[in-house]
């Protein structure tokens, strides 16, 4: 039986562009890469959505996302959302009834996800056997529980645990489940899914790790852009850091930052497994998950995990970025953008920037990033894939 492998996609808003340039160059120069489930969540779900929609033109589906991504255009995706800020503020009356919540305008990047990618495509690459599963995970902002939203070609779902703090639906994905995963709080409203309201899912499950697994992935390749310093980013005046500061390392924690435990923790139940083969056979696993309760073929077994991250801070790349075409931004857009790339109290708030800079130059910029720190782990990505072949 062919192995398969996950593509799991991280969050990050703008941030995500630096995916899309790590698919291209797997897909482009790695032998036998081809990804079986595409797992998403915040935007690594609209991501993964544009990848299955596009399964049936092969490597070119990645040039599609990348097509998507060059063309945001600023100035209309990224605007106050005036009756947002007014209900955040609980200025509740008149013509400004209370919405979902959100300090920026989605309708730009709703339009775009709408218009730029086919969702009705998804099915029938299921049943083509182009991909085996699709999911979008959201975050139900009622219970807290965390949503997974699962598409397979009979439309059925696999065996799950009975962990009370997820819920997995079986569902045709659409642009709401997309759109719902990466409404990242504060930042955007929220989206209502059949009378429910959802948010990102980031929340509780950045890297849907466990959803792979029980799709049936014998190895995922997770991306994260999220760059990793030993070195303290600290603000350089003393005292407490401002509020824009705090958000922006607050989507961090929120959205990025728990990759590592969750694939630490993969790779514990890993050495685990392979250690109890070695010292009680092959029929350890099998012994060991009958004994736990799991019926055959279900239960713990290994699976193999590579992570590409990113080799440089892209908050630091949004400043930069921002600084460099400063005259070319106009009105209270470009007034928040310019504030964000050169507080002169805090720097460091570019992280809050790099998850709005819904910029096509900036989105090259990050694609190219992508592209560059996959090539560099070429060899890495080679032994991947060929080992599963």
């Amino acid at each position: 039986m062919a192995k398969r492998v996950a593509l799991v996609l991280a969050g990050g808003a703008a941030r995500g562009a630096y995916e899309v340039g790590v698919v291209e160059h797997v897909l482009e120069h790695v032998p036998n890469a081809k990804f079986d489930i595409l797992c998403g969540t915040s935007v690594g779900a609209l991501n993964a959505c544009g990848l299955a929609a596009w399964a049936h033109e092969g490597k070119d589906a990645v040039k599609r996302m990348r097509e998507v991504w060059n063309e945001l255009d600023l100035a209309s995706l990224v605007k106050t959302d005036v009756r947002g800020v007014l209900s955040a503020l609980r200025l509740r009356r008149g013509d400004f009834p209370a919405r979902e919540g959100g300090i920026l305008d989605p309708t730009g990047i709703e339009a775009v996800v709408k218009s730029s990618i086919p969702f009705d495509h998804i099915q029938a690459n299921l049943e083509a056997g182009l991909i085996h599963a699709v999911t979008v995970s959201t975050t139900h902002v009622s219970s807290g529980r965390t949503v997974v939203f699962i598409q397979t070609p009979d439309g059925k779902l696999p065996p799950w645990s009975q962990d009370p703090t997820i819920d997995p639906r079986a569902v045709q994905i659409t642009a709401n489940h997309a759109l719902a995963s990466a409404a990242i709080p504060i930042l955007f409203r929220s989206v209502r899914i059949d009378g429910e309201f959802h948010c990102d899912g980031g929340l509780r499950q950045n890297v849907p790790l466990s959803p792979a697994r029980r799709l049936g992935a014998d190895a995922v390749l997770v991306i994260n852009p999220r760059f990793i310093t030993d070195k303290p980013v600290l603000p350089k005046e003393e005292g407490f850091p401002g509020p824009l500061f705090l958000l922006g390392k607050t989507l961090n924690a929120l959205l990025l930052d728990r990759i590592d435990t969750d694939l630490a923790r993969l790779e514990s139940v890993n050495k685990i497994l392979d250690a109890g083969t070695r010292a009680f056979g092959a029929d350890f696993i099998p012994k060991l998950n009958a004994s736990l309760g799991h019926k055959p073929g279900h239960g713990l077994r290994p699976m193999r995990a590579m992570l590409v991250r990113a080799s440089q801070d892209i908050g630091a790349l949004a400043a930069q970025f921002v600084r460099d075409h400063s005259k070319e931004l106009s009105g209270l857009t470009g007034n928040v953008i310019r504030r964000l790339a050169t507080s002169g109290d805090d720097p460091n708030e570019s992280d809050l920037l790099s998850y709005v800079l819904f910029d096509g130059r900036f989105a090259k910029t990050l694609i190219d990033l992508g592209r560059a720190d996959a090539e560099a782990r070429h060899d890495e990505l080679v032994q991947f894939f060929r080992a599963l072949a």
